[in-house]
């Protein structure tokens, strides 16, 4: 029997990725859908002291307690304003290999769509001029006339580096 080839569409379609686009602080963001578990509204969060910034507290989601970040502030910027659109964007994050994933919350100011972007319209991120750290861009994506930043899911949502800064808190705290 003969292996079948795959069509130029199966190709196509090995050749994308699928995309949830939001946007934090005005600018559009993209964000692989593989990890995101839901998106609920955004509702009462319990704040945690000693806390970085971008750590805006936590939820109870279904009986479980799920952390949630800001991302505005996780990017360097001041907390991002909640609105009637924000919502809270539940995805599986990296702990470490030993434990898996754990599941956490990241609010952004609106939800758009999710897009199938080919990886030809995918570029390099710039060397200088985004708004934030260049290691939590993993390209920019041509879209028409306008450019989403698709993010590195393993270094923005990284437990094992948001642990270390809520140490560091708790320490400049002491």
């Amino acid at each position: 029997m003969q292996a079948l080839k795959p069509s130029a569409g199966d190709s196509a379609a090995r050749a994308s990725r699928q995309y949830l686009t939001f946007t934090v602080a005005g600018e559009a963001y993209a964000f692989g859908i593989a990890r995101i578990r839901e998106i609920i509204e955004y509702g009462r969060l319990t704040p945690i002291p000693l806390m970085p910034a971008f750590v805006r507290g936590v939820i109870n989601l279904r009986g479980r307690v799920l952390p949630v970040i800001d991302l505005a502030a996780r990017f360097g910027g001041p907390p991002g304003e909640t609105t009637r659109r924000s919502c809270i964007v539940v995805v599986e994050a990296d702990a470490d290999a030993d434990r898996g994933g754990t599941d956490l919350g990241f609010v952004v100011d609106t939800v758009s769509e999710v897009l199938e972007i080919p990886l030809e319209r995918i570029e390099p991120p710039p060397a200088f001029g985004q708004h934030i750290r260049p290691d939590f861009i993993e390209g920019m994506a041509r879209l028409d006339e306008r450019f989403v930043v698709i993010l590195d899911e393993h270094r923005v949502l990284s437990i094992p580096e948001m642990a270390q800064l809520s140490r560091l808190t708790q320490g400049a705290a002491a």
